[in-house]
């Protein structure tokens, strides 16, 4: 990920967008900052400055602060929740007062607006820190202004141009900008954006394959699900019950399902955004979750080419898939 970074917010925020930002504190971070700024130009009017800081101590602090032409007074709030060395998730929501700013799924502080929130457009994100995935959460927008985020990462993005046979940006209210693929050229496919989703995965599954799916789980979430499935049913169906506290994993051969795996754990959270990336290896699948692995199961199913459909279903909203 290159940081500085600086991205465009196609359509401005408005009352009830929300902004999700992924990533991890560097070790031995002594600060890094979210803005939410007008312009991406030096000097730029910044209406949300969020800035935790380790310089008193491991434990660290936040600042938020607003600049026009100085900065504001400061708004400090400790510790911080943003341990150093460790990911995290932090979403900024709009509100008509102020911003509230929550971190892995607990509302941290609000920042009361003294900036207009309808003029900003640009985020920036910089300092000791790496970011997996910014995600625009929000008001559906229109197809035109779908086409305008295209064109303004195609222009941010032109070194490469090596297309991913399976990334799209769903005709949905929210947005990816997935870190982790800025060398890529990005393209859209408007056909499949709703959940459920359904892609043909080419050239079928092989040992070192990766399967990449970005997005954020409803608030309200019971469940969802990802399947790998052959013509011979479900070969792993990966299940967070959040009605069960528990990730289910199985499979669905001859039309039985197999014995349960329930251990490992439930690292999803409610309301939060996510990368879950599938490596399947000679034994089996791996499953990652924001960088870290969290399940694994075995094969049961071992004609891996055979392994061509990839489904999301349920409580959720994907940003991105790349199978």
């Amino acid at each position: 990920a290159k940081i500085p970074f600086t991205g465009s917010i196609v359509g401005g925020l408005q009352d009830g967008r929300s902004v999700v930002v992924t990533g991890r504190v560097l070790p031995g971070a002594q600060r890094f900052h979210v803005n939410l700024q007008c312009g991406s130009w030096p000097g730029a009017v910044i209406a949300l400055h969020c800035n935790p800081r380790y310089d008193s101590g491991p434990s660290g602090y936040v600042v938020a602060n607003a600049f026009q032409g100085s900065w504001g007074s400061e708004e400090r709030k400790a510790p911080s929740p943003f341990p150093q060395g460790c990911p995290f998730t932090l979403m900024i929501l709009v509100t008509p007062e102020s911003y509230k700013i929550a971190t892995n799924g607990n509302h941290f502080m609000e920042f009361r607006h003294r900036v207009p929130f309808n003029t900003v457009d640009t985020i920036v994100v910089d300092g000791k820190v790496e970011v997996n995935s910014i995600v625009f959460q929000g008001p559906s927008v229109s197809a035109l202004k779908l086409n305008c985020l295209r064109a303004s990462l195609l222009s941010l993005f032109k070194p490469s141009l090596s297309i991913p046979s399976r990334f799209f940006f769903p005709s949905q209210a929210a947005f990816p900008v997935s870190i982790n693929s800025f060398n890529h050229h990005f393209s859209r496919d408007e056909s499949i954006a709703a959940v459920p989703y359904k892609t043909i995965i080419n050239g079928g599954l092989y040992s070192g394959k990766t399967i990449n799916i970005q997005g954020v789980v409803n608030p309200t979430a019971k469940r969802f699900s990802v399947n790998l499935q052959s013509r011979a049913g479900i070969v792993l169906h990966y299940n967070p019950r959040f009605d069960e506290n528990v990730v289910v994993r199985n499979s669905f051969l001859g039309g039985v399902w197999g014995p349960e795996e329930r251990g490992g754990g439930m690292p999803f959270h409610r309301g939060n955004a996510f990368t879950i990336t599938v490596i399947c290896n000679p034994q089996g699948y791996s499953v990652m979750l924001n960088g870290a692995q969290v399940h694994s199961f075995d094969h049961r199913h071992h004609n891996l080419q055979e392994i061509d459909v990839l489904e999301v279903s349920g409580d959720l909203s994907l940003t991105s898939v790349m199978a």
